[in-house]
């Protein structure tokens, strides 16, 4: 049995992880998918301050409470750059990780540096980010089935300002050895090929695609977990 910790990206909560999480459950694994702090049924919660670091820290803090020891952490989209800060805070509970269609930021980038069509606008000084609801059907969901497109959409929230305004920290997260893979969504304009070939590289990681738009644990979520358990 192995422990694996789903970290969700912007405008999505644990929730996205279910059909995942319950595939991995049924094969014996013990599976968390938290929430973010600002994201989905936190959303109320959100507030200045919440960025890639604090939002690790409470990931490096789950690890820590719940005493898990050889952790399969997995990120989509900017949940990468969570998984990378978390990585480093807490090394020592890291068995492997796994990056779908994920953000992997150097130290300092931010992600307008890689994205290269975001529609995540806000009012100066807002607390949060996002596409509008109608963009979000069109782009974001646009590869999902009808009913899953529905079920994704009355749960997009948009997410905390400060993982788009500041820089990821990280002080040897690449120096170090990490097992890791690396999952790229054809079908998904950003983060992009040569962003996520270059984390790989980085990484000396295994390099793996799918046929899918940005959300592949709602459109292939059974293909999204063989690789998951493969590594």
């Amino acid at each position: 049995m192995a422990t694996f910790v789903l970290v969700h990206g912007s405008y999505q909560g644990g929730w996205i992880w279910k059909p995942v999480a319950t595939r991995l459950r049924a094969a014996g694994h013990e599976v968390y998918a938290p929430t973010l702090d600002g994201c989905a049924e936190r959303a109320s919660q959100v507030r200045a301050g919440i960025d890639t670091e604090s939002q690790a820290d409470e990931v490096a803090q789950l690890l820590f409470y719940e005493d898990l020891n050889d952790v399969v952490l997995v990120g989509t989209s900017s949940g990468g750059m969570v998984v990378c800060r978390v990585a480093e805070l807490i090394p020592d509970r890291i068995g492997r990780l796994v990056f779908v269609d994920a953000l992997a930021l150097l130290p300092d980038e931010k992600i307008g540096d890689i994205v290269t069509r975001s529609t995540a606008s806000g009012t100066p000084g807002g607390l949060t980010r996002g596409p509008s609801r109608e963009d979000a059907a069109n782009r974001l969901f646009a590869d999902l089935d009808p009913a899953m497109r529905e079920h994704a959409l009355a749960r997009y929230t948009q997410h905390p300002a400060g993982i788009y305004t500041e820089g990821v920290k990280l002080d040897h997260f690449w120096s170090m050895p990490w097992e890791a893979s690396v999952i790229w969504c054809k079908r998904a304009q950003n983060p992009g090929e040569a962003h996520q070939r270059r984390c790989a590289e980085k990484l000396n990681a295994p390099f793996s695609e799918l046929d899918t738009g940005h959300y592949p644990m709602l459109s292939m979520p059974a293909e999204l977990t063989e690789m998951i358990l493969k590594g």
